[in-house]
């Protein structure tokens, strides 16, 4: 790499990343970061690096209950930081973080961060299921960071969960249906499109050595309902939705331009930060319709004009990919085109899907990538709950000409995105505006429900367990279709 003596000293680099995928298992989450973060001190080539740290972000962990998880990873690591950062959930978390360290490191409030996150899903599961008690560190709640929180997850709008619908496999699919009929295709069609653009993530994941499925999967395959890949949530089979279970870890070591070159750390090593921006949706109730996201567009773009840059400049693209809608919404809002290369790692269903981690090591990944391609410039999404928290970072192995930019343009995303009034106890006639039907393990519908539009545009929910009714929403397209409303959500079609 060849850097300009012509750097800010106060430009915040990325100068180790390291990543661990556990298939053994049995290792507790914060052992696991660890090990990550000594990974990312030898990829950096300073013994006793990741001991100097003053701050120790953590991404949330939901395989473990934690309140303050850098005090044990701290003494892990022989490092005695000031600041302890552990944010509410959400997939947008590890990109918060670095936006955050990159802020404080550029400010000169710091000169040395460590980003890291780390699951052990896998066995948590498999003890639960055997019955077995996991000896793991116990902390209370008289615990705390010094910023952040240990919030349980907001599970999304009470008119939403009052009908059972807050899971992110419930709730992607009706973002689908609907970007399915603003493109005027049919179901059939439809599925062929994402399925091309999942199978482009599968071949990514299988040169990816820490991706937990390692098999090029066609879109046929993807596409196709079989015992290995049943139907989860219309249009959404297995090989779409993200994949949790695995034990995985990944951490980032951040310095100043000047903290990096006095100790030493070669250049060809660094990568810098060169923006971030963050901003928030409103609930999934709320929210103005379900082909757009404001926050997606106002803040990524801001990102990329912070960085004096244009979509077209950015070589290396890692767009969140929980599900197919969250990339087709993105690359809308961001002017990508799908046919792009949009991710380094493989994405959430192949790479893996560790919850709220999965950016963390798109991040390692994109760091690999820029260090192989000196010059280029790559852009980070997360996205976090349901479509509703938003985060991007623009990196490079050049110094920014600015110095690292942030923004949080809020303001512009609740000016550009009213909040759609909600009539959550609505009886009578309403409109379907999205919907989808979700199966059973063995492969029978099992309920639909559906986003619905009043008369005077407030949006309610409605459910049916109709054979016939869940019979014609896997065919049809359903937008606009007239509804009955009874007390409790049960919906009835008209005609």
């Amino acid at each position: 790499m060849t850097t300009s003596a012509a750097y800010d000293p106060r430009s915040p680099v990325i100068v180790g990343v390291g990543q661990v995928l556990d298939r053994q298992g049995g290792v507790e989450p914060l052992d696991l970061a660890a090990t990550a973060i000594a990974r990312a001190e030898s990829d950096a080539g300073v013994s006793g690096l990741a001991a100097l740290a003053e701050i120790i972000g953590v991404v949330p962990i939901v395989s473990w209950r934690y309140f303050d998880p850098a005090v044990r990873i701290a003494e892990l690591i022989g490092a005695t930081p000031s600041e302890r950062w552990y944010p509410a959930m959400g997939g947008n978390t590890p990109q918060l973080l670095v936006n955050k360290a990159a802020a404080t490191i550029a400010s000169g409030d710091a000169d040395i961060a460590i980003v890291c996150g780390a699951e052990s899903y896998r066995t948590r599961m498999a003890a639960r299921k055997a019955g077995t008690t996991l000896d793991w560190t116990q902390q209370d709640d008289t615990m705390a960071p010094t910023w952040g929180d240990a919030q349980q997850l907001d599970m999304g709008h009470p008119a939403e969960v009052a009908h059972g619908i807050f899971m992110p496999v419930q709730c992607y699919p009706l973002f689908e249906n609907a970007i399915r009929h603003h493109h005027g295709r049919d179901a059939e069609t439809h599925t062929q499109v994402i399925s091309e653009l999942w199978s482009r993530f599968s071949a990514v994941a299988v040169d990816n050595p820490y991706a937990v499925d390692r098999t090029h999967h066609s879109a046929e395959e993807i596409a196709t309902v079989t015992a290995s890949n049943r139907i989860i949530g219309s249009p959404y089979t297995k090989h779409m939705v993200s994949n949790p279970d695995l034990d995985a870890s990944s951490a980032v070591i951040m310095c100043s331009a000047a903290k990096a070159a006095e100790l030493g750390i070669s250049q060809d090593r660094w990568v810098f930060v060169w923006s971030g921006t963050d901003a928030k949706e409103p609930k999934m109730s709320e929210r103005h319709d379900f082909v757009s996201c404001a926050a997606m567009g106002i803040a990524g773009n801001a990102a990329i004009e912070l960085a004096g840059l244009s979509i077209d400049d950015l070589a290396h693209l890692d767009v969140y990919s929980c599900f197919p809608s969250a990339v087709e919404l993105a690359c809308t809002e961001l002017g990508i085109s799908l046919d792009r290369q949009l991710t380094v790692y493989g994405g959430l269903c192949f790479a893996g899907g560790p919850w709220n981690n999965p950016v963390g090591h798109a991040i390692a990944a994109m760091v690999d990538v820029l260090r192989n391609d000196a010059g280029s410039h790559g852009l980070v999404t997360a996205n976090g709950g349901i479509i509703q928290k938003h985060a991007f970072g623009v990196y490079s192995t050049t110094p920014p000409p600015n110095g690292f930019r942030y923004a949080n343009p809020q303001f512009a995303v609740d000016a550009a995105a009213p909040i759609r009034q909600v009539a959550a106890d609505h009886v009578g006639e309403a409109n379907i505006e999205t919907w989808t039907v979700m199966f059973e393990r063995d492969g029978n519908p099992a309920q639909a429900h559906a986003a619905l539009l009043t008369a005077e545009g407030a949006r309610c929910w409605g459910v049916t367990k109709d054979s016939f009714a869940m019979s014609e929403m896997l065919t049809a397209d359903m937008v606009g279709r007239s509804v009955t409303v009874a007390k409790g959500g049960a919906i009835a079609l008209a005609g």
